[in-house]
Parts: structure tokens; sequence; C-alpha cells
């Protein structure tokens, strides 16, 4: 085998590597911007089943574990405001729910910190 033939071989080898590697980057790539797309739709469905059963227009029953766990981090936040509260100078905090969820909240700077 001539070099020419050697380094023709080793170049097309390289040149096929080079390729794969990024043809998967690539599809890596469009996978996670997939999946981040899937858990911000996620996001708000949560957001929307919990501002339902909280207006009281969709059912509970199914949802019990969910909506439960919410409101238990709701009340975690709520003590650790009431925690900090000793010091804010008569200032009155932010609403728990806008906190934990500002995609939802009725306040615009929070929407706007969530987007």
């Amino acid at each position: 085998m001539s070099i020419i033939s050697s380094v023709t071989s080793i170049t097309g080898r390289v040149a096929g590597d080079v390729k794969g590697s990024v043809r998967r980057a690539r599809l890596e790539g469009e996978r996670r911007v997939l999946e981040r797309r899937h858990r911000t739709a996620l996001e708000a469905l949560g957001a929307r089943a919990y501002a339902l059963v909280n207006d009281g227009t969709l059912s509970a029953d199914a949802l019990a574990p969910e909506v439960a766990e919410v409101r238990s981090r709701l009340m975690e936040i709520d003590a650790s405001l009431a925690a900090l509260d000793d010091g804010d100078n008569g200032e009155t905090p932010e609403r728990s729910a806008d906190i934990a969820f500002p995609m939802v909240s009725d306040d615009p700077e929070a929407q706007a910190e969530a987007g």
C-alpha cells in the first residue's frame, strides 16, 4: 500500500468519524431542546390545573396527591416568609403562590421574572 493510499484511507476514516460526531451532537442538542419544551409545557399544564383546582372548576380527586404536595410546599414557603418577616420594616411580603408559581401570578413583575 502506498503512502497516498494510507493517507487517503486515514483521512476518510477521520472525516467519517467527525461527520458522525457532529451528527450525534446535533441530535443530542435537538433532543435537549425538545425535552426543555416538554418540561415547560408540563409546567404550564400543572400551573393551570392547580389554578383550576383552586377555583373549583376542576375536581381535586384525581390530582389530590399533587395538589397536597403543592400546598405543603406553599406552607413551607409561608413559614420561611414568616421567619424572614421579623425584619421587614412593615413591608408586605409577596404572596407565597406568586413566589412558587410566578407564571400564574397576577403580579406583572413576578410574571416578567418567570418569563
